[in-house]
């Protein structure tokens, strides 16, 4: 299981202040904030919310450190992750999409046909991009109950129904 966990992402800076536009990818938007300072991918830079408000359909944060519009724009597209510790344990039947990232996706028969290296949300709900084995090349699929009926994160495997002509 992935160590830290990707809790948002910054967008363009949000007027002359400093502020920038936050995507957050918990349950509950806000909830970003109570979870201690934020830092990014490769631990060199850490931030704590200052403060955060709702937008239209992101949040805008005021990061400590940040001072003016310059210094926000700087941050465009920094992901941003804590320790695993610092979340929640997901219930029964939940996960992180962290903990899929690598799993490889079976047929219903157990043939391997993929591995999971992308978990993507374009608006109309989550979509897995898998690599198929043997290939360099991706697809995306709707991580539904339909095509996904079985995730087994202990297993190390999902298993999936795709459409029959997705991996030609």
């Amino acid at each position: 299981m992935a160590e830290r966990i990707c809790v948002a992402r910054i967008g363009a800076a949000h007027g002359v202040k400093g502020e920038v536009k936050l995507w957050s990818f918990t349950a509950d938007p806000a909830a970003v904030a109570d979870y201690g300072p934020l830092e990014s991918q490769d631990g060199t830079q850490r931030f704590e919310i200052e403060a955060v408000r709702a937008a239209k359909d992101h949040l805008v944060a005021r990061l400590s450190g940040v001072r003016d519009r310059d210094a926000a724009q700087r941050l465009t597209n920094l992901d941003l992750y804590v320790p695993r510790d610092r979340l929640p344990a997901p219930a029964p039947e939940e996960f992180y999409h962290a903990d899929l990232i690598g799993l490889r996706a079976e047929g219903r028969d157990g043939a391997v046909l993929a591995t999971i290296v992308g978990i993507h949300d374009f608006g109309a709900g989550d979509l897995l991009e898998l690599r198929a084995a043997g290939s360099s090349s991706t697809v995306l699929m709707p991580f539904t109950a339909e095509t996904v009926p079985v995730v087994d994160i202990a297993g190390g495997r999902i298993v999936i129904d795709p459409p029959h002509d997705l991996f030609n």
